[in-house]
């Protein structure tokens, strides 16, 4: 089979691989009917992920057909999944309390496209696969699908911790694909405001096109906007752009007492200044997701509330994944996500 394969920092391949095969009982092998790229890929191409083990196939966003299984398990073949990006034992220590992100298992975490195969391929092995498997009902397509397990997932994390109520006022900085779906978790959750930063315009002429209920503003125009709000600046910040000066603004646009919550992957490290911020008393919670609940995230799809699909801008072969990449990359052509159809 086709599978897009990463080799050295820098370099990602097509290679032809063996159709992977059932090792254990909680695993499903699932025929991959659409998947996408994200930035988490990008992160692995320029060598900013060790854990990501050369040889692997990447992706991680994927949805498809569940082909074989593992005698422990109760899904059936032909059932639609969409596929979790974190595999999870759901019986260790950090399982229990719903921190899945930390699984003790060997292969838990952030394990599919990074430490083993992944889903830009034909085929995927899917491993404790009873936990990170969800049946896509019927009348729901594989692009509405598509970003249950990731992007949704991390928007519905992301507005949890950040334990935003109704009436509150929520930064949300970072228009790409993770702000969109962060948003339309944010919005289920009925906030006063919606204040939206984000500096590339083209991405903000989208967010405004989507989402008429928020603010859509430019760094140079956050903290101002802020600082006229009740309290001196948002109630809740979530960070989805990952820059020193994303960074920044998060705890700058926050009032005293607020909450941080960073879901950014970053390249570098980031500093606090603590003495710059001493006495405005913040909480900062901080990444990657804990994307236990895809049922609820699926629910929401299945009934409108979460509708994600306006993010494909582009689909592409898995024959022409070389150029898909390059596109995403570049941010060329208004591309917001690309679709992956092997």
């Amino acid at each position: 089979m086709k599978a897009y394969t990463y080799l050295a920092p820098g370099h990602f391949s097509l290679a032809e691989k063996p159709r992977p095969t059932l090792q254990n009982e909680r695993d499903a092998i699932v025929r991959v009917t659409l998947a996408s790229i994200c930035t988490s890929d990008l992160h692995i191409k320029n060598g900013a992920v060790p854990a990501a083990r050369p040889g692997v196939t990447v992706g991680h966003e994927f949805v498809g057909v569940v082909e074989e299984t593992g005698s422990a398990l109760s899904i059936k073949r032909g059932q639609r999944v969409a596929v979790n990006v974190e595999t999870y034992c759901g019986n260790c220590y950090f399982c229990r309390h719903g921190w899945v992100n930390n699984c003790s298992d060997e292969q838990g975490g952030w394990s599919l496209g990074c430490r083993i195969d992944g889903g830009q391929a034909e085929y995927a092995r899917i491993p404790l696969a009873d936990t990170n498997l969800v049946p896509i009902p019927d009348g729901v397509s594989d692009e509405a699908a598509l970003f249950t397990g990731d992007l949704l997932s991390t928007g519905y994390w992301a507005t949890d911790i950040a334990g935003i109520g109704e009436g509150d006022t929520v930064l949300l900085i970072g228009a790409g694909p993770t702000g969109y779906c962060t948003a339309l978790c944010a919005l289920l959750r009925r906030p006063a405001r919606l204040i939206v930063c984000e500096k590339d315009p083209f991405r903000r002429a989208f967010f405004k096109a989507h989402f008429p209920q928020a603010e859509v503003v430019s760094p140079e125009e956050a903290l101002p906007l802020l600082r006229s709000a009740g309290h001196g600046g948002a109630d809740c910040v979530i960070e989805a752009a990952g820059s020193k000066e994303s960074f920044r603004l998060a705890w700058e646009g926050a009032r005293p007492n607020a909450v941080v919550v960073i879901v950014a992957m970053y390249e570098e490290a980031m500093t606090l200044p603590l003495p710059e911020m001493y006495g405005k008393n913040l909480t900062f919670k901080t990444g990657g997701v804990d994307g236990c609940r895809m049922d609820e995230i699926m629910a929401h799809i299945a009934t409108g509330d979460l509708d994600a699909t306006p993010l494909i801008t582009h689909t592409f072969p898995l024959s022409e994944i070389d150029r898909a990449y390059a596109l995403f990359e570049a941010r060329a052509d208004g591309v917001m996500k690309v679709a992956i159809r092997p």
